[in-house]
């Protein structure tokens, strides 16, 4: 595929790849701070270390597409670097059911987020679509994982629930501009 120049219109595929591999890095963090407090000691930090792994799957397929199509990351990677990071490791502190908690959260809204994008693409990038669909279905096994691992038994679960999403949805519009 071309690289785009300047003055070439710029592709409207190009916010979804960024946003989406700040996404990936973002959750990336998250479970690099979770670990970071819960070692590999439990269940569900081997579960979170398998998440982990994926994740990293799923952002190094990012780099590469924004570096093949010449897509600028954006520009708040070192906030994400701290707050993902921040994130996971206080979910993690709380304990393993908040650490599931906060991943059921943010893959419940990446799973919207997918879909909203596949439906945009329609046949328009196979490529990314294809991405999309197999990263999709991976962060919908990982929501399930949280879930059956005690997500919805965290302390005040509805509350921490609702102010993650919230705040994925935020970081998701954020990067798309910035």
């Amino acid at each position: 595929m071309s690289r785009w120049r300047p003055g070439d219109p710029k592709p409207r595929t190009d916010s979804m790849i960024r946003v989406d591999q700040a996404g990936e890095y973002g959750a990336t963090r998250i479970y690099a701070g979770q670990l970071a407090i819960m070692g590999d000691r439990t269940p569900a930090a081997r579960e979170i270390a398998g998440m982990a792994r994926q994740e990293e799957r799923h952002r190094a397929f990012f780099d590469k597409m924004i570096a093949d199509r010449g897509v600028r990351p954006t520009l708040l990677q070192p906030f994400w670097t701290v707050a993902g990071f921040a994130l996971g490791a206080a979910t993690a502190a709380i304990g393993p059911e908040a650490a599931m908690a906060c991943t059921a959260a943010v893959e419940t809204e990446i799973d919207k987020h997918y879909s909203e994008q596949l439906q945009q693409l329609g046949d328009s990038d196979p490529a990314l679509s294809a991405a999309i669909a197999e990263f999709q279905a991976e962060e919908v096994e990982h929501r399930e994982t949280a879930l059956a691992h005690g997500a919805e038994s965290a302390p005040a679960y509805p509350l921490m629930s609702a102010l993650i999403r919230l705040g994925c949805r935020v970081a998701i519009e954020t990067a798309k501009r910035f």
